[in-house]
Formats: C-alpha cells, structure tokens, sequence
C-alpha cells in the first residue's frame, strides 16, 4: 500500500507540474510568444502525455509559427485520441493547402463551408477550389467569405484575381476597391490606436476620448475590443465596458473580449455582473491564470468562498510561485476547514 500511495503522489506530482507548464504557454501566448511558448507546451505535455487540450494548444502554436510538419503531427495524434473534430479539421485543411495537397484541403474544409464557428473557412476552401483549377466552386467559395469576414482584404483580393482570370472585370475592379478599402481599415485602426494610447498618456481622458472614439464601430468585434483594451490600459474601466460588451454581442466567443469585461466590471466592483463574464472566458480559456485569479477573487467578493476555493486550487496549480496567491488559498481552505 506505501507502494501506491507513493505512486500516486509522484503521478500528483507530474499532473501539477504540466498544469503549471501549460498556464505559464498560455501566458506567453497571450503575448505571442510562441518560440516560449512551445518550449513549456513541451514540458506539460512531457509531464502528462494524455492532456488533448495542452496538445492541441501546442498544435495551434506551432501552427502559428509555421512549423507545418510539427503542427500536423500534434493535430494528427488529437484526432486519432478524439475522433473527427470541425476544429480540428480546420487547421488541418489549412496544413493541406500549406502543403498544396488542394484535394485533401477540400475534402477537410467542405463541410465547415456552412458552419459560423468558423468564418474563414470559404476563404480557405476557395483557395483549395483554386489549387484544384475549379475556378466556378472557387468564386462562389469566395463570394460567400467576403461575405463571412468583410474587414479582411484576402477573399477580396483574391476574388478580385479570379474575376480579372475569367474576364469579369467590372467585378473586379470593384472587388479591388473592396480590397482597397479593407487594407486601408486596417492601416487607420493601427493608426487610430497608436494615437489612443498617446492621447491617453499625454492628455486628460475628456479629451482623450475624442481621440479613442474614432475607433469605435459597432459593427466590429475587433475595433471594439480594441478600444476596450485601450481604456482598460489607462485604468478607465467604466469606458471600457461599453465597448467590450459590444465585442462580445458581435463575436461571443471571443475571450478577450470576455476577460476585459469582466476585469472591467471586477474594478469598478460591479461584482455581479463581472461574475457571468469571467464565467464565460473561464470555460473559454481554462488555464489562462489571470482570468481565473480574478474569477476567483470576484466569488469572494460575493461572500461565495466555497464556489472560489476550487478556482483558487486551479490559478495556484497554474502558477505555483505566486506566493500571494498561496498565502490566500491556504487561509480560504483554513476557513472552510472550520465551517
């Protein structure tokens, strides 16, 4: 019996330090890291070889840099563990056109065409369609990913090619002109949230706000949560909240949308309300430790220690040395110990 539980301890262990590994990935992450990332993606999953979200999170950070044949492997293992899986076929449709193998490509990404959890995935199938020479599926492909991703230049550009290849040029010069247009969005938003954050340093923030509302579209996720984002950075978190629940009505699976939120409404101690929204970034985003710390601290503030010890024992497993947060979680089970 000493045996096991020594066992058992040392496989306690080994689950506690890829938790640890894995939170410190997301941080980094989180801040495009993605070299450093992988390097403790590694580690937690050297510690626990059958975590298939630490895999494929470290799938998708190799994705992100580009390092196809690794990123494959890693999608590859978590499909054979968990089966077909639409987001798992979503990056893989786009490793098999990395890798010009067009058929595959479309054979992975024909049938996420429909599905709104993905809305680039007709860009990618219409260049797959391209690849294979099917110039017909291509265009309607492409037609319906302008219509999926307005903001972004790419299906503009390349529907734009596909008319100027067919002939259809009226179509696209003024696919061009979308193009043109969408290229030109994003050079003002870099612009537009360069002067915000000057604004918000050097001036007082009535005046600031003149400046940041020009990024202000309520229309799109990305601007508002810029803008929220912004705000946050200055500590003006009752601007921020306006913009943030706008991200996250328009795109409501977008965690940082849901993490600003509710930090947002956490500081301005609107505790309620800030509750759902890092609820919902936690199931987004399980092992990104601020957002649990926060959630955590948000049960607390609601007089609901019992609801925030184990969320406490999830941020302390993903960041051991935060000696703070040790000292707290062991006063918290102190307390419910003697209850």
């Amino acid at each position: 019996m000493r045996g096991l539980a020594v066992g058992l301890i040392f496989i306690g262990s080994l689950l506690g330090q890829a938790t640890a590994h894995a939170g410190k990935a997301m941080q980094l992450m989180q801040d495009r890291r993605y070299s450093e990332a992988a390097v403790e993606f590694e580690k937690a999953l050297a510690a626990d070889p059958n975590d298939d979200t630490v895999r494929i999170q470290y799938a998708t950070c190799l994705f992100a840099q580009e390092r196809n044949a690794d990123a494959r492997k890693q999608f590859e293992a978590a499909r054979k563990r968990l089966g077909e899986r639409p987001g798992l076929n979503y990056f893989l449709g786009q490793l098999d056109l990395r890798d010009n193998d067009f058929a595959a490509a479309i054979r992975r990404l024909e049938p996420l065409a429909s599905d709104t959890s993905f809305p680039k995935a007709t860009y990618y199938l219409g260049m797959a369609y391209l690849g294979e020479g099917e110039r017909e599926r291509a265009t309607v492909a492409l037609q319906r990913a302008t219509k999926n991703v307005p903001n972004d230049p790419e299906p503009h550009y390349r529907l734009a090619r596909l008319y100027s290849m067919t002939g259809r040029d009226e179509e696209a010069k003024r696919e061009y002109r979308l193009y043109d247009g969408a290229r030109e969005t994003q050079r003002l938003v870099e612009g537009e949230g360069r002067a915000c954050m000057d604004a918000l340093q050097e001036q007082t923030l009535e005046k600031a706000r003149e400046v940041c509302e020009r990024i202000a579209d309520p229309h799109d996720a990305r601007r508002m949560l810029l803008l929220g984002q912004l705000y946050v950075g200055k500590g003006a978190f009752e601007d921020a909240v306006r913009p943030l629940r706008a991200s996250v009505e328009l795109e409501p699976e977008l965690f940082d949308g849901w993490h600003y939120l509710g930090l947002s409404l956490y500081w301005l101690r609107r505790y309620s309300e800030a509750l759902p929204a890092l609820q919902k970034a936690a199931e987004l985003n399980p092992r990104y430790f601020d957002t649990l710390n926060l959630l955590a601290a948000t049960y607390h503030a609601l007089g609901d220690d019992k609801a925030a010890l184990p969320v406490m024992e999830q941020a302390h497993e993903l960041n051991p040395e935060d000696a703070k947060l040790a000292a707290a979680l062991e006063r918290m089970r102190a307390q419910q110990k003697g209850k």
